[in-house]
């Protein structure tokens, strides 16, 4: 029955054509939009991830590193006195507005001080130490590759940020923001820059870089203060690098637009697939018939349709890995946010396998009409 099933396939294969054609473009709108939606809401935390600090610490319940609020620059005096604290340092947060040339539009950016020095903790990652040095000069900034065109600039270039003149003193690469664009300075700078900063030293954050041994987790809940008038709060950098993710992903409906597009493209699958096999198995009925009056049981005829569904997905589901796999890497060539990872494609598969067996069972409901009796008429 399984050599029929694969055999009816390869010989009548435009019959089964549409529907493994559905299954792949379900297979392939399932990968290219988990890996969008991880990919894109993974830039948010990619302040943390490219930064060499193993705790965080900031304004008290800030869901996403991109929503902190500034805490008063006595904080890093109380963090320090921990023990099994090395140093700490601080990361500036702003708005800003981005102009390149005069008579162009306004661009809205994220404007990032951070410490120039060699070693420093924030983009430890992401900034090489040319990079860092050519920060040091006043009024040089970094963009993100990715942004290059947006702004339009390059290096040696000038722009203006909330009136004040820039140079671009070199490009990033893997630092583009979700929905804005980050621009990276020195603390020096971005207090100059921004009238918020310029009249207080005090920031978003303090990064903080334990000593060896240390436990995160363990210092993290000694430095976090208890009660209601909690004036800060530390995280570990995992906690908060998963907490700023969750927030995009599941609170700001953000992920549920992508979840609800996967639905349409997995509900669509399920009814052209099922249908394309309900007529592949009503164009095979005499032959399903002639199978009943030789003596084949039931049984067997709805493992044949089941056999044919899996079939269907299987090479549904190699078709949408080479595709996917190509639209993913141009994507990366664009500089576009995707995330891909083994356990996405694992589930991504088990779900189009799903979709066909479905689909499968759906097209059961076509054997009732294989009676042999309908070979005599």
């Amino acid at each position: 029955m399984i050599s029929l099933a694969r055999k009816s396939i390869l010989h009548e294969w435009r019959r089964f054509a549409p529907a493994i054609f559905a299954i792949a473009f379900s297979g392939i709108l399932l990968v290219v939009q988990a890996a969008l939606a991880v990919g894109i809401f993974a830039t948010v935390a990619v302040y943390i991830e490219k930064s060499d600090a193993e705790l965080w610490v900031g304004f008290p319940g800030t869901p996403s590193v991109d929503q902190g609020r500034y805490i008063s620059n006595r904080t890093e005096s109380f963090v320090r006195m921990h023990p099994d604290v090395d140093r700490t340092e601080p990361f500036s947060w702003a708005g800003g507005v981005w102009r390149s040339r005069p008579g162009a539009g306004d661009v809205s950016v994220v404007l990032a001080g951070i410490d120039p020095r060699p070693g420093s903790l924030t983009f430890a990652h992401a900034v090489s130490p040319d990079l860092r040095e050519k920060l040091t000069i006043p009024g040089a900034v970094l963009v993100d590759i990715a942004d290059r065109e947006k702004l339009g600039v390059a290096i040696g270039s000038s722009a203006e940020i909330n009136g004040k003149t820039v140079h671009i003193a070199g490009f990033t690469e893997g630092l583009r923001g979700i929905g804005s664009i980050n621009v990276i300075s020195s603390l020096s700078t971005a207090r100059h820059l921004d009238p918020s900063l310029h009249y207080s030293d005090d920031v978003a954050y303090y990064l903080v870089k334990l000593r060896a041994g240390a436990d995160p987790a363990r210092v993290k809940d000694a430095l976090s203060p208890k009660g209601a008038n909690a004036r800060y709060q530390a995280w570990t950098a995992k906690e908060f690098g998963d907490r700023s993710t969750n927030y995009w992903l599941f609170e700001s409906g953000m992920g549920t637009a992508f979840g609800l597009s996967s639905l349409v493209a997995v509900i669509v699958a399920i009814v052209i697939t099922s249908q394309t096999l309900m007529a592949a198995v009503a164009a095979s009925i005499r032959e399903f018939a002639t199978l009943r009056a030789l003596g084949a049981p039931g049984s067997h005829l709805r493992s044949v349709v089941l056999q044919q569904a899996l079939w269907v997905g299987v090479v549904g589901l190699v078709i949408a890995g080479a595709v996917s796999t190509l639209i993913l890497w141009l994507a990366q060539l664009a500089y576009i946010p995707v995330a891909i990872s083994v356990p996405i494609n694992i589930a991504c598969g088990v779900l189009v396998l799903c979709v066909a067996i479905l689909s499968g069972f759906a097209a059961l409901s076509q054997l009732s009409k294989a009676d042999p009796a309908a070979l005599l008429r």
